[in-house]
């Protein structure tokens, strides 16, 4: 694991690369030591400068996996209660399952106003998904990176949502969901005159209702994204620098930030669904 703090600092908030680095790149090992690449080269980042250099060219190989992994968890425990689901005295699992979906049902009935079966499904997949990875968060922040680095990683970031290209590849769906029932509700011709006569309805102010009405379009995807973004990222700093601190000091702090995080754990991955179930019924709206 990393030395001095600012090593250990960078070590925990770089991501478990794979990426391309291109050829004549000066590639600098552990041991110090260089090697000029030949040709292009696939291969897994050695250090967190190696990694940035990759640029687009580059997958985050933990957020995308444990993306996965709690979304098949999510999967798994909502088909096995629902394949075991009794009228008669259910179980702590099923009840808890019961109330999401009544809570998040609830929500979609309060705020939808259109009509749109896929509505309900998707707010409750987002919800408990990004809660999911969200609560990868409560995890002793040293405990899975110490065991990927025992396994010979040296990075390993385990929070996705503390990582912006998971954060916006979920925006990314809902804007494309976003302008999907723009059109389908609105037809082209409705969401053209939507994008280009509001708020001023008049032929000269078109192209200044242009600029705003796709301005403001653009920015639901970033502020879903960096929204949930800064609020796991910076939570993860904190334990961070929690974690660097004396060990009797730790435990001073890290029991009250854990359990404030019970409270924002949730609260991001329902306000992220909140959301989502706004803009979605906006793009409904036909008038």
């Amino acid at each position: 694991m990393a030395g001095n703090s600012q090593e250990y600092i960078a070590h925990h908030l770089t991501n478990l690369t794979f990426g391309k680095l291109p050829e004549g790149y000066v590639r600098h090992d552990k041991n110090g030591s260089e090697t000029v690449l030949t040709h292009d080269t696939w291969t897994m980042a050695h250090t967190g400068q190696e990694a940035q250099d990759m640029g687009f060219m580059a997958i985050h190989v933990d957020s995308l996996g444990w993306s996965l992994a709690m979304g098949i968890l999510f999967a798994w425990v909502f088909r096995k209660v629902a394949k075991n689901a009794t009228s008669d005295v259910p179980g702590k699992l099923q009840n808890s399952v019961e109330a999401v979906v009544e809570f998040v049902d609830g929500t979609v009935k309060e705020t939808f106003h259109g009509k749109n079966p896929l509505i309900a499904p998707l707010a409750l997949t987002i919800f408990v998904w990004v809660f999911l990875m969200n609560s990868l968060k409560w995890l002793p922040v040293d405990l899975v990176p110490g065991i990927a680095h025992a396994m010979g990683l040296e990075f390993f970031k385990i929070v996705p949502t503390a990582d912006p290209n998971g954060t916006l590849g979920l925006s990314l769906g809902v804007f494309l969901l976003i302008i999907y029932y723009s059109i389908k509700v609105k037809g082209i011709g409705g969401f053209t005159r939507e994008l280009t006569l509001k708020p001023f309805n008049h032929p000269i102010a078109i192209p200044f209702n242009l600029f705003l009405e796709v301005l403001g379009l653009l920015t639901k995807p970033l502020s879903l994204a960096l929204r949930l973004f800064g609020n796991m990222y910076a939570g993860e700093v904190v334990f961070i620098l929690i974690a660097l601190l004396p060990f009797y000091m730790q435990w001073v702090l890290n029991v009250p930030w854990a359990i404030f995080h019970i409270l924002v754990i949730p609260l991001q991955a329902f306000i992220f669904m909140v959301l989502t179930i706004v803009y979605l019924s906006q793009a409904h709206e036909d008038h």
